[in-house]
């Protein structure tokens, strides 16, 4: 018989800060998405702490009053792990370890450790490794205190290295060893990339966890891993597709998300040159996610950082079937109406109507929802781009209503 597996989630507090630049309704929704976080790593979050200032202390990041409160609690409660949804510098994470006896872990400490988890090929595991040790180089002395200076005395003295020291070098040396790991599969998978010939490359980004997973799937009909975690996909999956009569390759990539540690960003550079060498992005959004918008833009500063702001895109807005927006009584007068009242037809009007009707889709990828729509309209793209590339082709590739008849 089989036995029933035990998931236990570890006891966290997560902790967040109110500045000029990050308001209270902000920190909220990166609180949300930090809970989501911690949940997709094992742990269960319990308690919320946040404090307003005007910069983050630079030596405990928090007062020193809410630093004894968090504390106080984290003995009460048996706390395991405290998490910090801003960066900390070495020192802060070193102070703040002295006075909270547990984990104390930064968002970059925690969206590493997701990578860890989900890492399947040995190219993920090798590029999550060498953004843990960049990580972890400037932190060594915070980890090891026992470790940071020889003590004095007879037959201590003279050169000799410290064993903080020689743990540097070790991480140093580990990270020119997976830099050069990382450079033989790139050449590797240049090669890969250079034999796929002259076919249009389509590349599906985005925030994670808005179904990209999902629509390659159902477009592909691919087995891709889907779950209703965040980073569900780390390892980037290219599949032929055939639209009608028209061949074109689809890839699908790691998801962004707002704060991505830099780390992350460098490691990956090599898995985001699928992006980078696509003919064609397909910007996928959960609209029905309240901060869509922040997702957005957050998903495009990452395009410009990899220099890949510059392609043609597809908005595919998706999960429409899980859109609900807030209703406001006839009778109250009071409450004012914001974006979160607009249904997807106000939506539609606002900016979005600006993208035109050849850039912006709306689409469910679970129901497959306009889902000829989206179909018509890619083929319709990848078609240009190979006509482009290839005019003697366009005799055999017709337009999409033309194929359909073909077909029939």
């Amino acid at each position: 018989m089989l036995e029933k597996e035990v998931l236990n989630f570890e006891k966290t507090a997560i902790v967040g800060i109110v500045t000029q630049n990050q308001s209270e309704e902000k920190l909220r929704e990166y609180l949300d998405e930090l809970e989501f976080l911690t949940f997709t790593a094992g742990g269960q979050v319990v308690k919320r702490f946040w404090q307003k200032m005007d910069k983050p202390n630079p030596k405990t990041f928090l007062g020193t009053g809410k630093i004894d409160e968090i504390n106080l609690y984290v003995k009460e409660n048996e706390i395991s792990t405290v998490i910090f949804d801003d960066e900390l510098t070495p020192s802060q994470q070193k102070n703040i370890s002295k006075i909270i006896d547990c984990k104390i872990l930064d968002r970059t400490n925690l969206i590493l450790d997701i990578f860890a988890q989900r890492a399947e090929t040995s190219y993920a595991r090798t590029q999550v490794e060498l953004a843990q040790c960049i990580y972890l180089l400037p932190r060594l002395s915070g980890l090891w205190t026992h470790l940071e200076r020889q003590k004095g005395g007879i037959g201590m003295r003279g050169p000799g290295e410290t064993e903080i020291e020689t743990d540097r070098r070790i991480v140093r040396d580990r990270i020119s060893l997976l830099k050069d790991k990382i450079k033989t599969i790139d050449k590797q998978m240049g090669v890969q990339r250079s034999n796929r010939g002259a076919m249009v490359r389509v590349a599906l980004v985005g925030y994670t966890n808005v179904g990209k997973s999902t629509l390659m799937n159902a477009v592909g009909k691919s087995e891709v891993f889907v779950e209703n975690k965040l980073f569900a996909t780390l390892d980037t999956t290219v599949r032929k597709v055939v639209i009608k009569n028209l061949p074109f390759l689809l890839s699908d990539t790691v998801g962004f998300i707002r704060k991505l540690p830099t780390q992350l960003v460098d490691s990956f550079k090599s898995t985001l040159d699928e992006v980078r060498e696509a003919d064609l992005l397909l910007h996928i959004v959960d609209i029905s996610h309240p901060d869509f918008e922040d997702h957005i833009e957050a998903v495009n500063q990452i395009l410009q950082d990899i220099k890949a702001n510059d392609k043609p895109v597809i908005m595919v807005f998706n999960k429409i079937d899980s859109y609900q927006h807030l209703t406001i009584d006839e009778d109250d007068l009071i409450t004012e109406k914001t974006t979160r009242h607009y249904t997807l037809e106000e939506w539609k009007s606002t900016w979005m109507s600006r993208l035109g009707d050849q850039n912006a889709l709306f689409i469910s990828a679970t129901q497959k929802e306009n889902f000829e729509e989206f179909r018509e309209r890619v083929y319709e793209a990848v078609r240009q781009i190979h006509i482009t590339r290839f005019p003697y082709n366009k005799f055999l590739y017709p337009d999409y209503k033309d194929a359909i008849e073909k077909e029939e």
